[in-house]
Formats: C-alpha cells, sequence, structure tokens
C-alpha cells in the first residue's frame, strides 16, 4: 500500500524508508521498484547501485498505522466484518456481501476503483481462507479469485514466501530445494513436520501450509467501531444565544448515550453561523456521564466565548470519548453515590478553573515514602494509580524530610532524646524498624538504606522517624535522623 496524496507517475521507481542497524531500510515499494528488483529491508544504499533513479521517502509508519485503522472502518461499505491485516492489508469478510455488488469480479473492481481514488494501490484476492487471499493478493495476479476446491492448484506455483513466513523460514526452505507452496506441499508431512518442529524459527511452514488450504482454523477478532452520538437543532431564523437550546440538546444527545449502555467524557458544542464561520465549544469529565443537567452546567460559563457574528442557525452537540457504561444500584436510602457527586465536582471546578488548576492525589509504583504519591489533573490522565501495600502511614507527610539533633541513641533503636525546630523531644515508646533500601535504577550510588521508627515523645506527640545509613556501611559517616511525618 502506498500513500494517498502527490503520488509519483507508475514508472518511476519509489521507495518508503525506515532507520536500519545500518542505514535507511526499504520499508515499501511501489510496483515500478518491485520490477526493478528491489528487495524489502535491503539497505537503500544497495539498492540505489541497482537502480540510480530510485525515489526515496522515509516512512510515517505510526501515520501509517492510523490510516489504515481508519481504512478498516471505511471498508465496511462492502462487508460488515473488516479488520487489519499486518502493517500494509485488510481482510474482509464477504460472505453473503458479494451478490449485492453484483458478484465477486463486480465487487473487486468496485474496490479497485474506490481505492484508487483514495491514492491507493491494491493487490486483491478473494478465496475460503484468510492464508489464501493473502498469498493471491501480494504473489498472485490482477483480482485474483479462488474456490474451495482450486486452493492447492492456484497456490502451487506461487513461491514460499506467500505463506507469510519470515526470512529465516524461506532461507531454510530454499536451501531444501523447496521453492513454491507446491513443492512444499509434495513433501512427505511426517519428516517435514519433524524437520520443522526442532527448528527455532519465528514461524512453522507446515501449520501456515495448513491455514492457507482450510485444514487449520485461524480465527480473526474484527475491530468494532465505537457508536457516534449527536444530536443537533435547526433554527427556523438565526439566533445570537445557543444557551436556550442546551438543554433539549444535551438530553437528547444523552438519551441516546442511555440507550446504547454508553456515557462520555467529551462534548464538543458547535453552532454555525449564517456567514459560514463554526464556532465550537469543548467541555470534558473525571468519569463517563450521561446526566443531562451536569453535563450542560459544564458550558456555563464558556458559551460567552462564542462568536455569534450575524447570528447562528444551526447547533450541534457532539459526545466524544464515549465508555461503556454499567447501570449500578445507588444506596437504599435513595441516595447518590459518593464517588459519583466528586466526579461531577471535579468536572465543575475544571469547567471554571481551567484542567491545569485541579488535582488529585495519585499513587506512584514506588516504596520511598516521598516518591509514593504525587499530583496529576483531574481530568485528562487515564493512568490508573498503582497499587500499594497497607502500611499505616503518617495522615501529614512532609515535603522535605528535616534532620533532628539526635541527644542520644542505641544502634538497635531510635534516639532517647533529640531536638527539632528548637524543641526537645524525649521518647517514651517506640515501634520499628521498618527498612526501606534504595530504588536503584532510581538512586544515585551511595544512597542509604533508611530504618523508619514510630516514636511517641512525653508530651502524647508521634513522629515518624528514619534513620539514613547503618554504622560501618562504607557509604558515609555515621547515621543521620530525620523526621518525616506526624501521626495523629
Amino acid at each position: 500500500m502506498e500513500r494517498s496524496g502527490d503520488a509519483p507517475p507508475d514508472e518511476v521507481p519509489m521507495v518508503l524508508a525506515t532507520e536500519g542497524q545500518h542505514g535507511p531500510v526499504i520499508h515499501a515499494a511501489n510496483r515500478a521498484a518491485r520490477i526493478a528488483g528491489l528487495r524489502m529491508r535491503a539497505r537503500v544504499v544497495d539498492m540505489r547501485a541497482l537502480c540510480p533513479d530510485l525515489r526515496v521517502e522515509y516512512a510515517d509508519t505510526e501515520g501509517d498505522r492510523a490510516a489504515l485503522d481508519r481504512l478498516v472502518l471505511w471498508a465496511r461499505r462492502w462487508c460488515p466484518w473488516t479488520v487489519a491485516d499486518g502493517p500494509d492489508g485488510l481482510v474482509l469478510d464477504t460472505t453473503g456481501s458479494d451478490h449485492l455488488w453484483g458478484g465477486e469480479a463486480a465487487m473487486l473492481v468496485e474496490m479497485e476503483t474506490r481505492l484508487s481514488l483514495l491514492g491507493l494501490t491494491a493487490g486483491l484476492g478473494v478465496a475460503p481462507t484468510w492464508g489464501a487471499a493473502w498469498a493471491l493478493a501480494r504473489y498472485g495476479g490482477v483480482r485474483q479469485i479462488c474456490s474451495a476446491d482450486q486452493i492447492a492448484s492456484q497456490l502451487a506455483p506461487l513461491s514460499v514466501p506467500a505463506l507469510r513466513l519470515g526470512d529465516e523460514t524461506v532461507l531454510l526452505l530454499r536451501r531444501l530445494g523447496l521453492k513454491t507452496i507446491g513443492a512444499l506441499a509434495d513433501m512427505p508431512r511426517l519428516p517435514l513436520t519433524r524437520r520443522f518442529v526442532r527448528a527455532d524459527l519465528p514461524d512453522n511452514p507446515v501449520l501456515r501450509l495448513d491455514q492457507a488450504m482450510g485444514r487449520l482454523a485461524e480465527p480473526v477478532s474484527s475491530v468494532e467501531a465505537l457508536p457516534r452520538f449527536r444530536a443537533q437543532s435547526r433554527l427556523p431564523e438565526p439566533i445570537l444565544d445557543p444557551a436556550p437550546y442546551l438543554a433539549a440538546l444535551c438530553h437528547d444527545l444523552c438519551a441516546q448515550l442511555a440507550q446504547r449502555g454508553f456515557g462520555c467524557r467529551h462534548l464538543h458544542l458547535a453552532v454555525y453561523r449564517t456567514d459560514g464561520e463554526v464556532s465550537t465549544v469543548n467541555v470534558a469529565t473525571s468519569a463517563p456521564s450521561r446526566d443531562a443537567d451536569h453535563l450542560r452546567r459544564l458550558f456555563y460559563d464558556k458559551l460567552e466565548r462564542i462568536n455569534p457574528g450575524f447570528g447562528f442557525d444551526l447547533i450541534t452537540l457532539e459526545a466524544g470519548a464515549v465508555e461503556a457504561v454499567d447501570i449500578v444500584q445507588t444506596r437504599l436510602d435513595g441516595g447518590a453515590d459518593g464517588d459519583l457527586q466528586l466526579a461531577r465536582l471535579i468536572d465543575r471546578l475544571t469547567a471554571r478553573f481551567g484542567a491545569r488548576f485541579v488535582t488529585r492525589p495519585v499513587l506512584r509504583e514506588s516504596h520511598v515514602p516521598e516518591r509514593a504519591e504525587g499530583w496529576t489533573r483531574a481530568i485528562g490522565d487515564t493512568q490508573a494509580a498503582a497499587s500499594q501495600v497497607s502500611r499505616e502511614r503518617p495522615i501529614r507527610l512532609l515535603e522535605h524530610p528535616e534532620e533532628v539533633r539526635v541527644l542520644y541513641a542505641v544502634p538497635e533503636g531510635p534516639p532517647v532524646q533529640f531536638i527539632w525546630r528548637r524543641q526537645t523531644h524525649r521518647i517514651t515508646r517506640y515501634a520499628g524498624p521498618e527498612r526501606i533500601a534504595p530504588e536503584w535504577w532510581v538512586d544515585k550510588p551511595g544512597t542509604r538504606l533508611r530504618d523508619y521508627f514510630k516514636a511517641e515523645d512525653h508530651t502524647g506527640r508521634r513522629f515518624w522517624l528514619y534513620r539514613e545509613g547503618l554504622h560501618d556501611d562504607g557509604r558515609g559517616g555515621d547515621p543521620r535522623w530525620f523526621v518525616h511525618g506526624m501521626f495523629a
């Protein structure tokens, strides 16, 4: 598959390149380049010697993948079941759909025509199995059609790479004199199976052959397109304020979401002005929602940003980032769930002050106390909180541990007395230690371990102290003591 857009003439050899270990390598090639003998994954500098007028462009693999995902859904105009096949292909189950296009041959002509209008060159093949269709589309002729009783005869003259085999497997087969699928199929099955069971290869030609011939099932899951939810209001005459129509739009959209069991995280309001301009307002939620009144309130302070111009006669409200929402029972007393109220509060604060001014605490994957938690935006961060082991921690943790002056300490426990913030504290009882080792993948070499103690002084105040380092640990002088937090 070639990029769409300003493509070169068909007779000009062109390739897309990616970075390899020893310079750029060929990632994709058009038909003229393949006819000239250019090989996939070969170095560009070597292929230039073979084809001096070669045109080279760098491949946008991420963009190609996104375009292929969109093409998967676009191809459902021919059948309801489509899925991506590697980085450059599509698999369509046209069972029961071909008669709508006048038969398989006419359907392939329609596909090729439609794809060419998008600037895409496609190889097409129809077969009872995925493996056979893959082989015919890439190694067969133009618009190949194969029935169940023709699979063996039509695949026999094709080279063994048509079985979706890797370079190592193809090289081994050619060393054994097996260059075509027919030659491979004529081999006795038992020695061939034994040979490739012992081989350390990423794919098995016997397995691929059975899949192509239909002797072994090859299940594939089709990607499902999320439904689109959109409400609109067409006005008989231009207006300057969309607020009176917003409630009805929200109720209409939320009714659609509830009917399909979905909620949305984003809402896009668009007003179409009579002079052809479009003004938009976007809001977001911290959790999937289909509460019309709640969603309507999120627009209150944002509608004034719309420039009405000479008025607008069309308003649309579209849901974005839709997710399935289960219907759950609320409390028996008729009240709402507390988490839902918190989500609504976060949404309203974010709508008023902006997303970067509303944050929430989040757990991190770390056993070092000051790294085990942090703050993130309340809306927009979908990263799940890290699971933490349940341990008692202070209700107040100092942002930076404060060093204390120890008057007397024993090796196996906390100091008997220490001075912190110009006050002397005498320890009456304690619990611990809890040892926390440095994180070698984060901390610098020489970082010392910590021994934490829960200590209570003579006034009843409870501290979280730790000793940094041990005597004769080879990582510094005497241990140092710090206050890291206070308990209730």
